[in-house]
């Protein structure tokens, strides 16, 4: 079985010897069923404790929340940790199997699951609990699930803390910012009418917002559209307050999604959903812009669990999971090589991006931004495609990419996060340094080295730099989130690891959530924004 690594030393277990139970166990315990676990039992002569009483090998696996792949591994070096273990509930798993399942147990959104679902989602994974289990992990990595997190909308902000709690700040024209008004609010303000829920994750587009429920339910405010955002005629009636998304209520959703001319959502499950912009079955349905009711994603995808969904101004990309290991599939409009197929035609269902295979790399994370894209692998190499306008794609020119390529510049860092914009690209290494490349305009990069406050902070980079000015705060940056939007000036956040939000780049409508002085627009230099997500 191929089962990806999170990263974490994988154990070893070269010196277990591969041969039957009774050969290590002088006096054979008669099999039974063990209805309860538990750490005791004789202790006569010759008998190996740990494999009379496997309760205590169960439990160290569980507690060491062993990765998926060192589970398949030790069911590779012994047969201990083949046969079935006679546990409750299913006395048929193994030992391995097990620990996996305990492990899948503990995440919120797998409590809620009935027995059919459950077994629903372990045939859709590959018929293992371990597959199950890294499908969790994946999603959890790429998506921040249930951690702090920031959304660098255009023109206005979300920001989500560890317990859920949710502030918002910006522009609120549309009543985006979920506080009952239509007032801009240029410092961050808790959204009172969510008290008592627990948001898991956020997504904003323009004049739009959509948040996530540990319970899986959907809330959204500001334009009532799922279609096009921007300028559109949909979405004329204003919501200022967080409703649940009706429609939905039938779906456990863990991620949302927002391009300019349709929504996305992705299920508990990995199955993605899409409204709107189904006009020549341009996502893989015929619906009219306004459709409010959700579509399932037809095509390769529809028995393909996916980990983590991202929109860009007309295209959408979906990491898949599958048992022989982490994919990317694309739809939507293919200007510019967008998709990444190796040329600009347009896909109406989900197609394979095949160049990953070729460059032997498993992406964990993708982004999408309006023209480009880019997908970090295990390996920790960082690839970019589309256009490459201003020298998004860190290649040191402003030529598009119709197929993913690897961005050489970057061969000595191990990047773990990536993040795109309107030709902006920032990527995130192991050791939390943060690089960014492409348009520099609205001192969205970081890159502000000039005495008088201006500098160069403005210039493109067509290669990645280091940003200097994160690397002073002394903080490990987990999290970039920027503005993904053409009409809207950029801005930045940088969250880290203790929980502290920085941000830079345009603020003209109070979306970095701090007070600008007269006539200033926007900051060069990462600030501290007084909120904290932990």
């Amino acid at each position: 079985m191929d089962a990806t690594t999170s990263g974490t030393p994988t154990i070893q277990y070269h010196n277990i010897p591969d041969q039957p139970i009774s050969t290590i166990v002088a006096t054979l315990l008669p099999a039974f069923q063990r209805q309860t676990r538990h750490c005791f039992g004789d202790s006569s002569p010759g008998e190996f404790p740990l494999s009379a009483n496997p309760s205590i090998v169960l439990h160290v696996l569980t507690a060491c929340s062993l990765d998926p792949q060192d589970l398949a591994k030790l069911e590779a070096t012994c047969s201990f940790f083949r046969q079935p273990a006679n546990f409750a509930p299913d006395f048929d798993l193994s030992l391995s199997e097990l620990a996996a399942l305990d492990m899948c147990q503990k995440r919120a959104i797998f409590k809620p699951m009935t027995s059919e679902q459950r077994q629903d989602l372990k045939q859709r994974c590959g018929g293992s609990w371990k597959l199950v289990l890294r499908f969790f992990l994946a999603g959890e990595a790429c998506c921040r699930r249930e951690k702090s997190q920031a959304v660098a909308g255009p023109g206005h902000s979300i920001a989500v803390t560890s317990n859920g709690v949710v502030y918002s700040f910006g522009s609120n024209s549309s009543g985006q910012l979920g506080h009952g008004t239509t007032e801009e609010e240029c410092r961050p303000q808790l959204i009172r009418s969510l008290q008592g829920i627990r948001i898991i994750q956020a997504t904003a587009g323009a004049g739009r917002t959509m948040l996530i429920s540990d319970a899986g339910q959907v809330y959204a405010f500001g334009k009532d559209s799922f279609g096009e955002t921007e300028f559109g005629v949909e979405g004329s009636k204003l919501v200022t307050t967080p409703q649940l998304v009706e429609s939905l209520r039938n779906i456990y959703v863990v991620q949302a999604a927002i391009g300019n001319f349709f929504t996305a959502v992705l299920s508990r499950e990995g199955r993605v959903y899409t409204f709107s912009w189904g006009s020549d079955e341009k996502l893989g349905h015929h619906t009219e812009p306004g459709d409010v009711e959700p579509h399932l994603l037809l095509g390769d995808l529809e028995n393909i669990p996916v980990v983590q969904i991202v929109a860009g101004y007309c295209y959408l990309l979906c990491l898949a999971c599958q048992p022989s290991g982490m994919s990317v599939y694309s739809v939507g409009c293919g200007l510019g090589g967008k998709l990444g197929h190796g040329s600009r035609t347009d896909e109406k269902y989900p197609r394979l991006i095949v160049q990953f295979q070729l460059l032997n790399l498993q992406p964990v994370v993708v982004a999408a931004g309006a023209w480009h894209a880019a997908v970090v692998g295990r390996d920790g190499r960082v690839c970019t495609w589309g256009w490459g306008r201003y020298g998004c794609l860190g290649h040191g020119n402003e030529e598009c990419e119709s197929v993913p390529k690897v961005v050489e510049a970057l061969s000595k860092v191990k990047a773990v996060h990536v993040a795109t914009g309107d030709y902006t690209t920032f990527v995130v290494s192991d050791d939390g340094d943060v690089y960014s490349f492409g348009c520099g305009e609205s001192a969205s990069l970081g890159h502000n080295n000039g005495d008088d406050g201006q500098g160069i902070r403005h210039a493109n980079v067509v290669s990645p730099e280091l940003v200097a000015s994160l690397k002073q705060v002394n903080e490990r940056v987990v999290q970039i989130s920027l503005t993904n939007s053409i009409y809207w000036n950029a801005h930045t956040f940088a969250l880290t690891e203790s929980g502290k939000l920085y941000a830079f780049g345009a603020g003209d409508k109070g979306q970095l959530g701090i007070e600008l002085v007269a006539n200033q627009t926007e900051r060069g230099n990462p600030e501290l924004v007084d909120v904290d997500l932990n």
